[in-house]
């Protein structure tokens, strides 16, 4: 991950908390918008590992107070991540439309903007604490868009003749993927944390 990395998670409380009072605060969440369609279709899911607010507040954050058990994999089935992606932009598309040509459209959208931003993050955290940190992560709408853009780009690797199965790097995954498998994994977030752990030096992207 990035030294920057850690540091982002406070930007979810600023715009967050913040954004109640300066509804403007709302179009960081269009940036983020931007930067992951321009980023995914060449690297996948790295903004997720790398400079996602959300995640870095998952990971430093939400990772205190969490209870760490595994992730449900019906959650990281399209059955639950399409229609949640699909809720989620009718549902901020609708309130958009309807705003649009009103008197101040401009904080209106933005608390639109606050107000996904408000309601994901607590989805993330009662989901995160009682869980894993990262549960929200694996069927986040824009986790889904990344993986489905470029899910097969900037993959792992793994030298199966260096690795001696400690499962250190499995330990480590926030996204609790089989990474001892040697196979495609549109879901890693490109954090790094497996390639720094593995003793044997077998994984590398």
């Amino acid at each position: 991950m990035l030294k920057i990395t850690p540091y982002l998670g406070i930007l979810v409380l600023i715009v967050s908390i913040g954004g109640l009072w300066y509804p403007a605060l709302g179009y960081f969440v269009l940036l983020i918008f931007a930067a992951i369609f321009l980023i995914s279709p060449f690297r996948g899911r790295w903004f997720c590992g790398n400079l996602c607010p959300r995640g870095s507040f998952a990971d430093f954050w939400v990772s205190k107070i969490s209870k760490k058990k595994k992730i449900p994999g019906i959650l990281r089935s399209l059955w639950v991540r399409l229609p949640v992606f699909l809720l989620m932009m009718g549902f901020m598309g609708y309130r958009i439309s309807s705003i649009v040509g009103t008197l101040n459209t401009f904080e209106k959208i933005g608390m639109v903007l606050v107000t996904m931003c408000i309601v994901t993050t607590a989805i993330a955290v009662l989901l995160g604490s009682y869980l894993s940190p990262r549960t929200w992560c694996s069927f986040c709408p824009m986790g889904t868009a990344q993986s489905l853009l470029g899910g097969k780009r900037h993959q792992l690797q793994l030298e199966k003749d260096k690795c001696i199965s400690c499962k250190k790097c499995e330990k480590v995954c926030p996204m609790q993927l089989k990474v001892c498998q040697n196979e495609t994994k549109p879901d890693c977030i490109k954090c790094g944390r497996c390639v720094s752990v593995c003793p044997k030096d077998a994984l590398h992207f």
